[in-house]
């Protein structure tokens, strides 16, 4: 690494900097000082390699900060989960429902910030939030008898669950030129508006056709820098899932792909069983998982992708 002045700007490395052009400085003087005298300038020869092997301990300590906050900045400060209703009809759309409630009900209970982006996304405020829900991408299948079917036939549904990074400092541009922007009024219950002007925003990425809507936000400015937060984590999402497919031999390794045609997990409410195919295990009480008993879940999945032994979810149609 070579020495920069901007190091100055940066208030976590501005000392040290202060510090690498106080040496030069020092190296400079002592040289100017001891002209003509060879045994002074011998002194200052010295003393200059000694200054010059503090100058790069001092710009290898920049160089660590300068990489850690680039990974602060690049962290995750929040996920927005998007559930969608996949085969099963009315009971998929309820089942979307349940997961929407049940990771909310678990955020709640680790004391993390929910915002309701739309019926069915929503925003968990936290690193923790990521580092706990970065795996619950995919297929969840449930199966159990609906309270509508009179003949106690089991109901096999699906929904799907996507888990998106939100990140202080994009890792994905977006050309403005891309995008087109709709606004709407904010709808609350029973299709009354909340706001009497158009507050919500929809955003749509041409180039992909991927849309985003907000209007959890007050204001027409706040959903849309919220929206748009939203499109790059999908964005960045699709583009992780395509790296992903294309080195398909490193699958092995992976908790699945985070892809979100992955199946991953069945709820048997007959068996009182949840079971993660990527995992294959099983734990039951399923009414207290459905109310956000997720720890053992989440826990036994970041302990297997630390270990790196897990394989991909396997088909469990």
């Amino acid at each position: 690494m070579e020495y920069s002045s901007d190091f100055k700007k940066n208030h976590a490395t501005a000392y040290l900097a202060e510090e690498y052009e106080r040496l030069e400085t020092e190296k400079a003087e002592a040289v100017t000082a001891a002209a003509g005298d060879a045994e002074l300038l011998k002194m200052a020869e010295e003393d200059a390699v000694r200054a010059s092997a503090r100058q790069q301990e001092i710009l290898g300590q920049i160089e660590e900060i300068i990489a850690k906050d680039k990974e602060e900045a690049e962290r995750p400060t929040a996920v927005v989960m998007e559930f969608r209703a996949a085969a099963g009809g009315d009971e998929a759309s309820l089942f979307a429902q349940e997961l929407r409630d049940m990771y909310m009900h678990y955020a709640e209970a680790n004391r993390w910030r929910i915002t309701r982006i739309d019926d069915l996304t929503i925003e968990i405020g936290g690193a923790a939030a990521y580092d706990a829900l970065r795996y619950e991408t995919g297929v969840h299948r449930v199966q159990r008898v609906p309270d509508t079917e009179k003949s106690g036939r089991i109901h096999t549904s699906t929904a799907s669950v996507a888990v998106l990074p939100i990140r202080t400092k994009p890792l994905f541009d977006i050309n403005p030129s891309d995008i087109d922007m709709e606004f709407s009024r904010s709808g609350g219950a029973g299709g009354q508006n909340v706001n009497k002007v158009e507050t919500a925003v929809r955003l749509i990425h041409r180039p992909t056709g991927v849309d985003v809507r907000s209007s959890s936000e007050r204001s027409q400015k706040a959903n849309r820098e919220k929206a748009m937060q939203i499109l790059v984590a999908k964005l960045e999402a699709a583009f992780d899932e395509e790296e992903a497919k294309k080195h398909s031999a490193e699958r092995k390794s992976q908790i699945g792909t985070g892809d979100r045609s992955e199946k991953i997990r069945t709820y048997n409410f007959l068996q009182d069983r949840v079971t993660d195919h990527r995992l294959k295990e099983s734990w039951h009480n399923l009414p207290k998982i459905m109310a956000g008993g997720l720890d053992p879940i989440v826990e036994a999945l970041k302990a297997a992708a630390a270990g790196g032994g897990v394989g991909v979810a396997e088909d469990v149609e």
